[in-house]
């Protein structure tokens, strides 16, 4: 796996609302020969290596690596064994569509073929998130 290029760090808000503390926030993109499901599990053993246990839905936690895209691949359910692509929520997310304006600008939705300035247009405005200070 190869790192390409990092966002900045953004801070949010929890989605959805909850008495957590802010969560910092980045996008990377890498070059890989893993599989999705390889890729996801490579993920979710570093969440690991920093102490991450998965338990609740969206529970405080330390670490969360998601796999947002991978590449121009479309599909989910079982052809993946549960991995949809790109992620479900990706559209509905600041803390992911700011940052992934960072090293994407370009980017499109691979299913509904929306560009990142539509998308983000139609966040919730109750969504804030923002870059944090140097």
């Amino acid at each position: 796996m190869h790192l390409v290029a990092t966002s900045r760090l953004w801070e949010s808000a929890p989605v959805p609302v909850s008495d957590q503390p802010w969560f910092v926030n980045a996008v990377a993109r890498v070059e890989t020969s893993l599989s999705p499901q390889a890729l996801l599990e490579r993920l979710h053993a570093i969440e690991a290596g920093f102490g991450r246990v998965r338990r609740i839905r969206w529970e405080a936690r330390v670490l969360d690596l998601d796999l947002l895209a991978y590449g121009d691949l479309a599909c989910g359910g079982e052809q993946l064994a549960g991995l949809t692509l790109p992620h479900p929520r990706i559209a509905e997310r600041a803390f992911v569509l700011r940052p992934l304006s960072d090293i994407a600008p370009a980017w499109r939705h691979p299913v509904t073929g929306e560009d990142l300035a539509t998308m983000v247009a139609r966040l919730d405005a109750t969504q804030v998130c923002r870059p944090v200070a140097d």
